[in-house]
């Protein structure tokens, strides 16, 4: 076994396919132009993509904007969920919440999971700020781009 094929086993399954899913989407990103269909596999764990009647020319496509601000908040941002799938605040059932409202956090902290297809998704604070409010409920089945919770940006005091 090579020393890519042991750190690839040493991942798990979730690590892997989380590999592979960025391998891919860098390699069709540096392609010239979209290819029909690609295909990766990692023992187990394999990805299929195809794009029917892909284009010959590769589309610009703007980046997603950064967290639109609440309505009527002034300067606070909303997290959103970036999945389809089901909310939950803590890592597991009986467990502590990851935030509660009023609890800062920094950018990239983790504040939520969306469980997506039996995956679980870390949901993460785009910036260091105070959470204000707490949109979705725990288990609560969330869509793509749903806000999650509020944060009022600032420094910890």
């Amino acid at each position: 076994m090579s020393s890519w094929d042991a750190e690839m086993t040493k991942l798990g399954a979730e690590g892997a396919i989380d590999i592979l899913c960025r391998g891919l989407a860098d390699a069709v990103a540096a392609a010239p132009r979209l290819p029909s269909r690609a295909s990766v596999r990692f023992g187990c764990a394999s990805i299929e993509v195809e794009w029917p009647d892909a284009p010959d020319e590769r589309l610009d496509v703007e980046p997603p904007a950064a967290d639109a601000p609440a309505t009527g908040t002034g300067n606070r941002f909303v997290v959103r969920s970036e999945l389809v799938g089901t909310f939950y605040r803590a890592p597991e059932p009986a467990a502590k919440a990851f935030v509660e409202v009023g609890d800062f956090v920094e950018a990239g902290q983790q504040v939520g999971i969306v469980e997506a297809m039996k995956l679980m998704n870390p949901v993460c604070a785009g910036a260091a700020g105070r959470v204000v409010e707490i949109l979705a409920g725990d288990a609560e089945s969330v869509e793509y781009d749903q806000p999650l919770m509020v944060l009022e940006p600032g420094e910890q005091d």
